[in-house]
């Protein structure tokens, strides 16, 4: 696969949507995640959803991180951050309950370290998908 498709697969999933991949023509198929958002208009994704359930076999799913991976992804941030008291104020938010809400209320309130933590999610998203393209041969 492309690199450009691997970062459409990194969007996509960041934008809660399931990613689908054609084992041979490698073409990408998107559709709303029905389970984590119910709320989603499904006669928007008609076609795909059809094709999905028509040739299921012909295609791999690119899974999303789950919540222990998402949650070590912005350990693994702080990790990065030379500012002490955000680091440690966002350190404290993971402790707390509701740890997602709370990192994402501190970075969306730290500045220049905003962009940094999406430049951040960003390219360990296009790892992940790499990852999984390697490992179903894509």
């Amino acid at each position: 696969m492309t690199d450009e498709q691997i970062n459409e697969l990194a969007d996509n999933l960041d934008s809660g949507l399931r990613c689908f991949v054609h084992k041979d023509k490698k073409t990408i198929v998107t559709t709303p995640d029905t389970i984590n958002n119910p709320d989603s208009d499904s006669e928007w994704w008609d076609e795909a959803n059809e094709e999905i359930e028509n040739n299921f076999d012909s295609y791999v799913e690119i899974e999303k991180m789950d919540s222990h991976e998402s949650f070590r992804l912005l350990e693994k941030f702080i990790d990065t951050i030379d500012n002490v008291p955000l680091h440690d104020r966002l350190e404290e938010a993971l402790r707390r309950p509701k740890p997602f809400a709370n990192f994402k209320f501190d970075i969306d309130n730290s500045g220049l370290y905003r962009q940094k933590w999406f430049d951040f999610k960003k390219q360990q998203m296009i790892e992940w998908v790499r990852g999984q393209v390697i490992v179903n041969d894509l």
